[in-house]
């Protein structure tokens, strides 16, 4: 009966992401942190690495396709705001992945399910297992789905976090930002960065990312919210 549950559930899963696991195993380590399989071959480290790469190709392809008169400077700032950890975050949460997800009673009461960073890996972790399941074609059916809309709402070409914080702290005499790396962790393939963006006069803030560029966009973009928020 457990067993017959389980397959009624994942069926479930697999008709909201629109596709038949071959191999059901792929699906269930894409949904696996590393608090319940520290092996890195039973959690998504390795299908995130993987999904990371197969959607930057893919949103890419979208973007040629969306703007056929665009420079490369122009494409490129909005590949980021497009493949970064946030709005993988924002898919996952579109799809409601979060109950989903296989985590350490620890990690689920540190509200796991709802951090950005893990919502975001989970995302491209799905990407790279429906690729290894289903090939190109399904992988970019996933995609295309779920990104179309947002490369349709790009109207203007989105500004760089860290290049608005500096024109903003510049503005007001506070100087250049700094961006502290508070820890690295992870392993060398799937690493995880924290990062702390700090301006004289107001809170620091961090921010997460695969890579410490990464990182320092999102502790940019957390800062110049904070920022926005006080003015309301």
């Amino acid at each position: 009966m457990a067993r017959s549950a389980q397959t009624k559930e994942i069926g479930e899963l697999e008709r909201q992401l629109e596709h038949n696991f071959t191999d059901q195993r792929l699906l269930t380590t894409a949904l696996t942190h590393s608090s319940v399989a520290p092996d890195f071959a039973r959690n998504y480290q390795r299908l995130e690495f993987l999904g990371d790469r197969v959607l930057a190709l893919i949103v890419a392809d979208l973007l040629m396709q969306h703007y056929p008169h665009a420079a490369e400077g122009e494409l490129a700032p909005r590949l980021n705001s497009l493949v970064c950890k946030q709005t993988c975050a924002d898919v996952a949460r579109q799809l409601s992945l979060g109950p989903w997800l296989r985590m350490s009673e620890g990690e689920a009461a540190n509200g796991g399910r709802e951090k950005d960073a893990i919502l975001g890996d989970v995302c491209e972790a799905l990407i790279g297992a429906l690729y290894l399941d289903g090939g190109e074609a399904a992988a970019r059916q996933f995609v295309t789905r779920l990104w179309q809309p947002r490369v349709s709402a790009l109207v203007d070409t989105p500004v760089d976090p860290k290049s608005a914080l500096q024109e903003w702290s510049q503005a007001r005499k506070l100087g250049t930002p700094d961006y502290v790396l508070v820890s690295r962790e992870g392993p060398d393939h799937a690493p995880e960065f924290l990062v702390e963006a700090q301006l004289p006069g107001l809170a620091s803030v961090q921010g997460r990312g695969s890579s410490k560029r990464e990182a320092e966009r999102d502790a940019a973009s957390a800062l110049l919210a904070s920022i926005k928020d006080k003015k309301r």
